[in-house]
């Protein structure tokens, strides 16, 4: 028995999760969750989680891969074994390496490589668990990784995907509609509307693709708002200042001369204590030179006052007459 609806919109207009066909699933981002990466971001999008980790750029070895000219982006995607329903078997598989190209040719022409030449950017993008949408998820996701990371770009990539269930055009394809739809068209761009990555599973007439590019890029305008305040929450601190209405202006030059003032204040004081210490050492000098000179006055002093009827006069001793006589 398949599990395939009946319906995927219904007479009000609305899908199968109450979205309508121009609203993507609710996202939530954070970035800098893993400490030992240069840059990383942790994605839920829907039943989605994404875990992104950017490390470079860095050297790249073996030394033949590298290019003299600019940096080499390499770019995983992996789906964990237990992100689906049924396990899958672990490691790369055709899929996973189809995407992991596509990838990372929607990132080149964003990331400014050749300010690097010789290194590596590597950027791991790890499903946790998957509903439809892991390759934009995932790159969605390694954007912000960049980001946090520092690497140089011309601006944020965002990807969604647009499919076509019931004979209509709907914007973030969920797991029923992924799997039953009659098309799915993912993409990538860049804030100014450059696409980055296209691909296309199904049948669409050429009036319908143009729609669904022009759905796309709502859809990735929505997603680049979210990428935006995400970073803006990290890496800024919005503070108002109250200033009344009654203060009267600043005088700019007036403040310059008063602080150019105290600084002569303190130069001066300075100097006024290092001369106030060079006078204390010189008296302190000076007392221990006249200690001195003290000293050596009251030695002549001891020595004059001893008389000559004292000091022992330096005749030889008598000799003993019975020695005088012997000789």
């Amino acid at each position: 028995m398949s599990d395939k609806p009946e319906k995927f919109i219904d007479e009000n207009g609305l899908r199968l999760d109450g979205r309508r066909v121009n609203e993507i699933r609710p996202m939530k981002m954070e970035i800098g969750v893993l400490s030992r990466a240069d840059g990383s971001c942790y994605l839920e999008w829907g039943k989605n989680k994404v875990l992104a980790a950017v490390y470079g750029p860095r050297e790249l070895h073996p030394r033949r891969l590298q290019k003299a000219d600019s940096a080499l982006i390499r770019y995983r995607y992996n789906m964990a074994a237990f992100s689906v329903e049924d396990r899958i078997r672990p490691g790369p598989s055709r899929r996973s390496i189809e995407i992991s190209k596509v990838s990372r040719e929607a990132f080149e022409p964003v990331v400014l490589t050749h300010l690097y030449p010789g290194a590596v950017i590597d950027v791991f993008a790890e499903v946790l668990q998957a509903d439809a949408g892991t390759r934009t998820a995932a790159i969605n996701a390694a954007s912000m990784a960049l980001a946090d990371a520092g690497i140089p770009m011309k601006g944020l990539v965002s990807a969604c995907a647009v499919g076509k269930v019931d004979g209509q055009l709907v914007l973030d394809l969920n797991k029923p509609e992924d799997n039953y739809g009659n098309a799915d068209i993912p993409m990538a761009m860049t804030a100014d509307g450059e696409i980055t990555l296209l691909q296309m599973d199904g049948d669409v007439t050429q009036e319908e693709f143009r729609q669904a590019v022009e759905l796309c890029k709502e859809g990735c305008r929505q997603i680049l708002e979210l990428q935006k305040e995400t970073l803006k929450n990290k890496f800024t601190k919005l503070e108002e200042v109250e200033i009344s209405d009654d203060e009267e202006d600043v005088d700019v030059s007036a403040l310059v001369e008063s602080t150019l003032e105290s600084l002569e204040e303190d130069e001066t004081s300075e100097n006024d204590e290092d001369i106030e210490e060079e006078i204390e050492t010189d008296d302190v000098e000076d007392a221990e030179s006249g200690d001195e000179a003290e000293s050596v006055e009251e030695q002549e002093d001891s020595f004059q006052d001893v008389d000559e009827d004292d000091i022992p006069e330096d005749n030889d001793e008598d000799v003993p007459e019975d020695d005088e006589e012997t000789a």
